[in-house]
């Protein structure tokens, strides 16, 4: 026997199982629907990346070649400009202490100058005979370092003569 608290009872099972399949299959459509969504914006950055790979990377890769090229040049470039920098710095620091040499030189002689006309009579005499014994010496020495080569080459020359000459009295002696 069946009562109608029983049917009722089964009846709101059934029910309550039907409500719970409705929402799951519900909860279904609704995780299906996200999962398209999440597979349609998965497809768009497949089909942009397949679009990168076949034609923006050939385009980025000819730019990189291209800065790279540039790069190359620049620093190409910048070795040029640096090493012509370094001789034109190298040429003006050899002109700077040419300069300042002779203008060192001439400070010296003008210094020299003043200070000669600052004395006296006598010590200007005792200057310039200074200066007229050292231009002698100068003559001197040269003279002397000439005599010296010539005397050197004379005793070579008479070595080889008195050689000469020793070799012709043993050629005497034995005829």
């Amino acid at each position: 026997v069946v009562t109608r608290d029983d049917v009722e009872e089964s009846l709101k099972a059934v029910f309550q199982f039907v409500k719970d399949k409705e929402q799951l299959l519900q909860d279904l459509r609704s995780q299906i629907e996200e999962t398209k969504k999440i597979i349609s914006e998965k497809q768009r950055e497949r089909d942009y990346w397949l679009e990168y790979k076949n034609v923006g990377s050939k385009i980025h890769e000819e730019k990189i070649s291209s800065l790279e090229k540039d790069i190359a040049e620049v620093k190409h470039e910048l070795e040029r400009t640096e090493e012509y920098y370094r001789e034109a710095l190298k040429v003006v620091r050899e002109e700077n202490q040419k300069l300042f040499d002779r203008h060192m030189k001439l400070l010296s002689e003008e210094a020299l100058k003043n200070a000669v006309g600052y004395l006296d009579k006598h010590c200007r005499r005792e200057i310039e005979e200074n200066e007229w014994l050292k231009e002698e010496v100068k003559i001197y020495r040269k003279a002397h370092s000439d005599l010296e080569a010539s005397v050197r080459l004379l005793e070579e020359e008479n070595t080889s003569l008195v050689a000469k000459l020793i070799d012709t009295k043993l050629q005497h002696l034995r005829v």
